[in-house]
């Protein structure tokens, strides 16, 4: 990634979301008052005094819990304790050295790596309270007093960052990368996905149907270019979402959509078409992005040479406001046809952002309009002016005529085909916009 790494890690609940969100600026990390609720690793980037690095939270490390999940989130806080550059332990104030805190404090001293000791939900100014003192016997170095809800000491904590991360390297710019959020109903497989492609376990797998509740963002960089996964919690029907938790889950993936170039919509091939799968892959379609429909568990489905054509033709029906997404049938957990999806991802993105000259769309319209007559109503024709293209993600063209209520839906469906066919634009959405001559001046 180019950028040092300095990762945010304690036991449950002593406000290391608070912290991270306060520190990068916006609320990007779930906050609520319940132990557990960020779970997988939270990438975002950090600026202070000029230098940037990446600050990573982490769910809370309970040593001795046989929880799936809680094991499975502390697997996750060491694989940052390992990548990271500096550590911030964080502590709290109030609830005083835990013995869970001695244990952390242990790892975090066998791990060799530079640990800055936080001790948060400290909200008066002034002296330090007498047990402010016992953190010293935690080894790790001098504490430093911290709230995080009013972000009184976060200059201070830091500052001791700099002075403890490596000098930079010559590191890299942010080069052109591709955002792919990968979207779809619960447990259809999309933290596998991310898992397979980037290498290593980012996100936590499980069977739990809402395992996954922030949007996890996993740099991967191969011979296909530079690519930034966005795995994003199952979006559900209103009426199935009851926590305020989950419900926080579900605008992330909504948010982690907006800030996507590419939206791969995932389907679980032994369910089939959903409509649940229509609402998520809407969204997306509204917002104007390039998608693919990736058919997951593939590998699952009994099937002979006809079954993937049968399967299309269904998703066909279900998808046909998204006629335009290629599909891909694929396999997370095998890894069958994943090498293709880099090569359709990088596609659909160039194709969501061309530009056709005003020249060539002008031609085509000539050919269509002399091919298929616009349509009249009572004795006046439709007359199209001219095409240009405003914008592009998604290719937005604005058709100038005499009459806006002539320009029948079914004629503006002929000039998209027209547009497809003659410049592609596969695996995304096409906007047309029809202005009367004189109008917007």
């Amino acid at each position: 990634m180019g950028k040092r790494i300095v990762a945010v890690v304690g036991r449950p609940n002593v406000g290391k979301s608070t912290l991270f969100n306060k520190l990068v600026g916006q609320r990007i990390a779930i906050v609520e008052d319940t132990p557990g609720v960020t779970r997988d690793r939270i990438y975002a980037e950090c600026e202070w005094l000029g230098r940037k690095f990446m600050l990573v939270d982490t769910g809370g490390i309970e040593p001795h819990s046989s929880d799936q999940i809680r094991t499975q989130m502390r697997e996750q806080a060491q694989i940052a304790v390992d990548t990271a550059d500096v550590i911030i332990f964080v502590t709290d104030l109030q609830a005083g050295v835990t013995a869970t805190d001695q244990e952390v404090a242990a790892m975090l001293q066998k791990s060799g790596k530079p640990v800055v000791l936080c001790v948060n939900k400290n909200d008066r100014v002034g002296e330090q309270p007498m047990e402010f003192y016992e953190f010293y016997n935690l080894g790790i170095g001098e504490p430093f007093a911290v709230s995080s809800t009013h972000g009184h000491g976060t200059g201070d904590l830091l500052d001791q960052v700099l002075a403890l991360l490596p000098p930079e390297e010559g590191e890299e710019g942010d080069e052109e990368q591709i955002k792919v959020a990968v979207i779809g109903k619960p447990n259809v497989g999309k933290s596998s996905l991310i898992n397979k492609l980037a290498g290593e376990n980012r996100s936590i797998v499980s069977d739990i149907a809402g395992t996954t509740r922030d949007a996890i963002d996993s740099p991967v960089t191969n011979s296909h270019g530079k690519f930034l996964f966005i795995d994003t919690a199952g979006i559900r029907r209103k009426s199935k979402v009851n926590e305020n938790i989950e419900r926080y889950s579900v605008l992330r993936a909504y948010m982690a959509v907006d800030r996507a170039q590419v939206c791969v919509i995932m389907i679980d091939a032994k369910e089939g078409f959903t409509e649940q799968d229509s609402k998520v892959a809407g969204y997306a379609h509204e917002q104007g992005k390039a998608c693919i429909i990736a058919v997951n568990k593939w590998d699952a489905v009994e099937k002979d040479d006809k079954t993937m054509n049968e399967y299309r033709k269904k998703l066909e029906i279900g998808f046909s406001f998204m006629s335009y997404a290629p599909m891909i049938f694929i396999s997370a957990k095998t890894g069958q046809r994943l090498d293709r999806l880099f090569p359709l991802i990088k596609y659909v993105d160039e194709q969501n952002a061309q530009r056709i000259s005003t020249g060539m769309l002008n031609d085509l319209l000539s050919y269509a309009t002399s091919r298929v007559q616009p349509p009249s109503d009572k004795g006046r024709r439709l007359k199209i002016y001219y095409m240009t293209q405003s914008s592009t993600r998604p290719p937005t063209f604005v058709c100038f005529v005499n009459r806006a209520d002539l320009f029948h839906y079914s004629y503006q469906r002929y000039l998209e085909n027209q547009l497809r066919e003659s410049f592609g634009f596969e695996g995304t959405p096409v906007r047309l916009i029809v202005r009367e001559r004189g109008e917007g001046k």
